[in-house]
């Protein structure tokens, strides 16, 4: 048995170092609210799978994730493979966009009152979404967005939200777009060239992008949001609306819920998507998107 029933997952590498920084403050806020913790620090890229597989297979409770939505995605990943229904999952964000934390209400500015939900028990039960193998907790990307991570990544100076924004004006004008193939579960089917395919658990996405304002955590069902192609203007007109939650019904814009959606890319052997931030490229020429109703309990404020 463990010496404490809380094991903390460090990355340091989230936000270009942040993880680093805000993981002593988070150890130390947890230590001064929950009690003694066990924590490691993941050391390179594979490494989180290894930890969190180890605490799972000990008499952890409760598994606190501190760094961002790919770090809370591989946790919760880990999670609900296991089978463990006796573990909670805690968020504390020290990554770039920390989107699917917007949506629990989970910020670094009420970090305090999030390790005090932890602290007090405060639960609640949420969707997973899965593709392929893989279970993730906030959206599957196709299209623009992956431009704007390739792009991210090869912008060294910014941070954070401020980051995602400039590269996403930026793709913007380069972008050229791709042609998608997306059929829903109630018959619905759509051949367009595509700027963007998000289908989302969570509400935000991209640093701030409020990508899906209907989604709920626990309804049983995804939201695909389709943004067809456009003129870069015409463009700019639609990341405006969705950067306010202001694009469903916009010309050029589909939402719509299902249980599960099938994506194919015109021309493509494997499809290169992103879960969570993190970039996959699929094993054929389709991804099968679905629901996995109330599979995980997180901590929320």
């Amino acid at each position: 048995m463990p010496r404490a029933s809380t094991f903390v997952l460090l990355n340091p590498a989230a936000g270009r170092g942040r993880g680093a920084r805000r993981g002593r403050e988070f150890l130390s806020l947890l230590e001064r609210h929950v009690g003694p913790v066990d924590h490691a620090v993941s050391e390179r890229p594979g490494h989180e799978g290894d930890l969190l597989d180890r605490a799972l297979a000990e008499d952890y409770r409760s598994i606190v994730a501190v760094g961002g939505d790919g770090t809370w995605s591989a946790a919760a990943d880990r999670i609900v493979r296991s089978a463990r229904r006796d573990v909670t999952l805690g968020l504390l964000p020290a990554g770039t966009g920390n989107d699917f934390g917007k949506s629990l209400g989970i910020r670094y500015a009420r970090a305090e009152e999030v390790v005090r939900a932890m602290a007090e028990g405060r639960e609640q039960v949420v969707d997973v979404g899965r593709v392929g193998d893989r279970y993730f907790l906030n959206v599957v990307g196709i299209g623009f967005d992956i431009a704007v991570i390739d792009d991210a990544a090869s912008t060294p100076l910014l941070k954070g939200d401020l980051l995602y924004r400039f590269c996403a004006l930026r793709q913007l004008f380069r972008f050229p777009g791709i042609p998608v193939a997306l059929a829903a579960d109630d018959g619905t089917t759509f051949q367009r060239r595509y700027l963007m395919l998000v289908i989302a658990n969570g509400n935000y996405f991209g640093g701030s992008f409020h990508i899906a304002p209907r989604a709920s955590l626990d309804d049983g069902m995804l939201d695909a949001v389709s943004i067809f192609d456009a003129p870069p203007l015409a463009r700019a007109r639609l990341f405006s609306l969705v950067a306010k939650g202001k694009h469903e019904g916009a010309v050029r814009v589909d939402v719509r819920q299902g249980r599960r959606f099938t994506v194919s890319v015109e021309g493509v052997e494997a499809i290169r998507y992103e879960v969570d931030g993190e970039l996959c490229t699929s094993d054929g020429p389709q991804l099968e998107v679905e629901i996995v109703p109330r599979a995980l309990r997180v901590y929320a404020p």
